[in-house]
């Protein structure tokens, strides 16, 4: 079940839910309104030959008030708000429509896991023909939350726990192996 408002202005007065900082106009009818951050990881694309899953990606650090991104290119950007969830709860992230319709498409892999605690990291991809400048501290997506029938047994407690700024991709960290007999 999509939490209301008026059940997200409780959770996160009774800080069930912590959202911080927390600007109650970004509590909207059915998400919460989360804004851009000042931290930016761009993929260096002539330090790599390949992206592989078992290798770690090289990533250029930017520190800003403003980024512009490129026609067709992608960035790794976070949330100003750090994000507390407990074991009963888990949200996913959406782009907000003003934002798609100029073309920016934003994700989060989908879904925030119960028990995730840290910063939002966003996918960030201009499908425009045109640069789009983003500024930090606007509203950029919007977190649904959901409560779920029981808490969860295993609360998310994986490599992304705790990130408190914008973080790569940590597959070449996975443990899981496929082999593959021909």
């Amino acid at each position: 079940m999509i939490l209301s408002d008026q059940t997200l202005e409780r959770l996160i007065k009774e800080k069930i839910i912590v959202i911080d900082p927390i600007d109650e106009k970004s509590i909207q009818p059915a998400s919460v309104d989360l804004r851009l951050g000042t931290h930016f990881l761009i993929i260096q694309e002539n330090q790599m030959e390949v992206i592989t899953l078992d290798s770690e990606v090289q990533y250029r650090e930017i520190n800003s008030e403003s980024i512009i991104i490129p026609p067709k290119s992608f960035l790794l950007a976070t949330t100003q708000e750090y994000i507390k969830l407990p074991t009963d709860i888990t949200a996913f992230v959406e782009g907000r429509s003003s934002i798609g319709r100029i073309g920016l498409f934003i994700q989060n892999a989908g879904w925030v896991d119960p028990g995730f605690e840290g910063r939002i990291t966003l996918e960030l991809y201009n499908a425009s023909s045109l640069p789009i400048k983003l500024q930090a501290g606007k509203r950029i997506c919007q977190l649904v939350c959901c409560s779920m029938d029981a808490p969860a047994k295993n609360p998310y407690s994986g490599k992304y726990q705790g990130q408190n700024k914008t973080t790569g991709s940590k597959i070449h960290k996975d443990t899981d192996t496929v082999k593959v007999n021909l």
